[in-house]
């Protein structure tokens, strides 16, 4: 058995869907955003392992069951015209922060958009999240706080896929 202190990082498989989406929720009360989780463990798989996947995971082992991730999928700059990666959530349990498993994650997914020749990678974080943002920035990354995210969802994305107008 491995010691609180030693973790492998490796690319998530199927079996492991319903650790991710564990910690996912786990993700998710950190950020006060518990009600927004509504999808499954299924929907999860079907999604990073099915016949298109859709993103990537990269996953944190202890010894027992996963203790962090990080979700990623390509993105493209028209600026650079030149690939990168999105980081959509980089997540470890708050009980085994501070012991490089979040750096190590970090880095898998550098070396990733490396190997893939990306010219970025990009994610979001969250304003109030200020044991992130020193994280993120001491290792190098720069907070842009010109730019905003948007988002249209449920009946808003229907209607704007159907060219609708707010009225």
């Amino acid at each position: 058995m491995e010691s609180a202190d030693r973790f492998t990082i490796r690319s998530a498989a199927p079996a492991d869907a319903d650790d991710v989406f564990r910690l996912i929720r786990g993700l998710a009360e950190y950020e006060r955003l518990a009600a927004e989780v509504t999808g499954s463990a299924a929907t999860l798989r079907a999604h990073l392992f099915g016949a298109r996947p859709s993103a990537e995971v990269l996953v944190a082992e202890s010894g027992g069951p996963l203790v962090g991730f990080a979700l990623f999928f390509p993105t493209y700059s028209t600026f650079l015209t030149r690939p990168g990666l999105w980081l959509e959530d980089l997540f470890v349990e708050p009980e085994r922060r501070r012991r490089g498993i979040g750096g190590a994650l970090l880095t898998a997914v550098a070396r990733t958009a490396v190997e893939r020749g990306c010219a970025r990678l990009e994610w979001a974080v969250l304003d109030w999240n200020a044991p992130a943002i020193r994280f993120y920035e001491s290792r190098g990354a720069k907070v842009m706080g010109d730019w905003r995210i948007c988002r249209v969802t449920g009946d808003g994305l229907a209607q704007m896929a159907g060219g609708d107008r707010p009225g």
